[in-house]
């Protein structure tokens, strides 16, 4: 499942990922980008308060208008459905807060639930506890801690993780590399953090 917000959307992604049979989901306005792909989402789910004609929308797919507003609209989208796999598009860039308010989100539900933030260059995916995959050699391999987290080790990267201390305003992972082959990441505890590939590993880290 792909929830699509009002951020920016790789319109050729969504009919790819429609082409594979992966349900878009619209996060209220995240409804219009899909419609802009030539789409049809097969739900929108928000406060229904920035998308363009719901309508018109109501006579085409589900619509479910849930007006609480002490969430977002993607944290509505989440708790409204179930999927072994959800990637996230649309809910980053444009606005800096709408940004933010996605990493939030993303925190929040990480435990629970596989997600992947996509945007026009990455591909984020959430981690809980350990993780390995291939990497090729000066691949990009970003590591960013949501919250403080110690890694116990690394193998496959340019700069080790053994027994680093991340956390925000502190020591970060931005733009480690691969050394080729595989990479393991092991961290202390099962805190939540990211790891950021080239958006081209979309397939790769969603059957990871």
């Amino acid at each position: 499942m792909a929830i699509v917000g009002g951020g920016a959307v790789d319109p050729a992604l969504l009919v790819e990922l429609a082409g594979r049979g992966v349900a878009l989901v619209g996060a209220d306005g995240g409804a219009d980008a899909i419609g802009e792909a030539g789409l049809v989402p097969a739900a929108i789910i928000g406060d229904l308060d920035s998308v363009g004609d719901r309508a018109a929308w109501e006579r085409r797919t589900r619509v479910i208008h849930i007006p609480e507003q002490i969430t977002t609209d993607f944290q509505k989208a989440i708790y409204s459905t179930q999927a072994p796999v959800t990637l996230a598009l649309g809910m980053t860039g444009k606005r800096l807060d709408h940004t933010l308010a996605a990493l939030s989100a993303v925190l929040q539900y990480a435990p629970t639930r596989k997600l992947l933030l996509v945007d026009e260059v990455d591909v984020a995916l959430a981690v809980v506890g350990p993780i390995r995959f291939e990497a090729a050699m000066r691949e990009r391999v970003s590591i960013h801690p949501l919250l403080p987290i110690r890694f116990l080790q690394s193998t496959g990267l340019y700069y080790p993780m053994d027994g680093l201390l991340l956390e925000p305003g502190g020591l970060i992972g931005t733009s480690n590399e691969g050394t080729g082959g595989l990479v393991e990441i092991v961290p202390a505890d099962e805190t939540p953090w990211l790891l950021i590939l080239g958006k081209e590993r979309l397939w790769d880290l969603m059957g990871s």
